[in-house]
């Protein structure tokens, strides 16, 4: 039976006309299938991330946008209309690449006035600099016309890529990693300015990328891919909340997963048994698949669920159980408190607490016995794959 991939945001449920639609796109490169029976909505003016790991289809879905690809059967559309068959250079769309590939020999101004002096007909020459003095202030390099691009930081350089191809008046402008290569620090800085510059300019933005913290930050909405499918889309907030299996969970954020058989299941949650023979119970994720009893399962629990108390304190009145554990290791983050905990029933446990909440584990070090534990509602229950 033929599986149907569907990545539908809850964004096009509220209302949001769409700009880039698939159906139904498979992309088939021999006997490699890229992508599979792929379904996919971006809502117009949202800034819209294609998030997974390497070989997962998400450069290819961004080249049949683009127009470098063209699909081995479905549809690719801008705003209701097909674009099977229209050459890359007639789409609206433009794309910055993880190598920015500056023109060496031109300085600033030529690099970005490159598209529009290739137009027929051509603008007057004071209107194209007119048009490159407005994208150097959007990108906040005013005076930078008369640059050599070997005169760039690495920071510069990326906005100037950006500036030449929103120069051309994108509808959608595609990004295929193009922080890749820059230090962590600057990295940061340009997530910042690339979320402030599609606010500002108000079209589609649609970027590739592995990494999950990029993408939260700076996204409207996220498509997790994975062998060619979109295995869930949605907010950042609906991604880290309501992941919908496991390989969701596990990517987007860290987890605690506690797997097992199912002992009991109804149409709400679920109540799995690990191999020491604890019960842990936990509601299904928004959206995600109810178990049944026998099935392999497991019970995630994100590590700022999770609270840590001294043997001698009372337990906190909103916890359901607790288990012994022993710490293993503590790192501080600044805003929070970062605990390693080993426990006989349930293994490792990873517990993150906040600078707010540290008046009890402020005292707690590494080789201290504790107890750990959290309300029951605060996990969630999914498939163990």
């Amino acid at each position: 039976m033929e599986r149907e991939n569907i990545g539908i945001s809850t964004a096009d449920i509220h209302g949001d006309p769409i700009d880039i639609e698939f159906i139904n796109v498979t992309k088939l490169y021999d006997d490699v299938v890229a992508l599979d029976n792929t379904n996919l909505k971006i809502p117009r003016g949202f800034f819209h991330s294609l998030l997974g790991p390497s070989g997962c289809g998400k450069t290819t879905s961004l080249r049949l946008i683009a127009g470098f690809e063209q699909p081995t059967s479905g549809d690719v559309q801008h705003k209701g209309v097909s674009m099977i068959g229209m050459p890359a250079y007639k789409r609206p769309v433009n794309m910055v690449f993880q190598h920015y590939a500056p023109f060496p020999h031109l300085n600033v101004e030529e690099n970005i006035s490159y598209g529009p002096r290739q137009r027929s007909p051509r603008l007057p020459k004071q209107e194209i600099k007119k048009q490159v003095g407005e994208m150097l202030e959007l990108v906040r390099l005013p005076g930078f016309q008369k640059r050599r691009t070997w005169q760039l930081s690495g920071g510069q350089l990326q906005r100037i890529v950006l500036a030449r191809a929103l120069i051309n008046r994108p509808a959608v402008l595609l990004l295929d990693e193009p922080l890749a290569a820059l230090d962590r620090k600057l990295r940061r800085e340009m997530q910042m300015e690339l979320q402030s510059l599609q606010r500002e300019v108000g079209i589609t933005f649609v970027l590739v990328t592995h990494d999950q913290e990029e993408a939260l930050s700076m996204s409207d909405t996220i498509s997790i891919m994975r062998d060619g499918h979109i295995v869930q889309t949605g907010t950042p907030t609906e991604l880290y909340d309501t992941p919908v299996d496991r390989y969701v969970a596990d990517f987007v954020g860290e987890s605690n997963f506690f797997p097992g058989p199912v002992s009991a299941a109804d149409s709400t949650r679920a109540t799995i048994q690990t191999k020491t023979g604890m019960l842990l119970t936990a509601p299904y994720p928004e959206g995600g698949k109810h178990l049944t009893i026998g099935q392999p399962g497991t019970i995630a629990v994100r590590p700022e669920m999770v609270l840590i108390w001294p043997p001698d304190s009372a337990k906190p009145k909103d916890v359901d159980f607790s288990v012994k554990g022993r710490i293993t290791n503590r790192i501080y983050l600044g805003h929070q408190a970062e605990f390693r905990v080993v426990t006989d029933s349930l293994g490792e446990i990873l517990a993150r607490i906040p600078k707010t909440a540290e008046s009890v584990s402020r005292s707690l070090s590494p080789g201290d016995a504790v107890l750990l534990g959290w309300q029951w509602d605060l996990g969630l229950a999914m498939p163990d794959a």
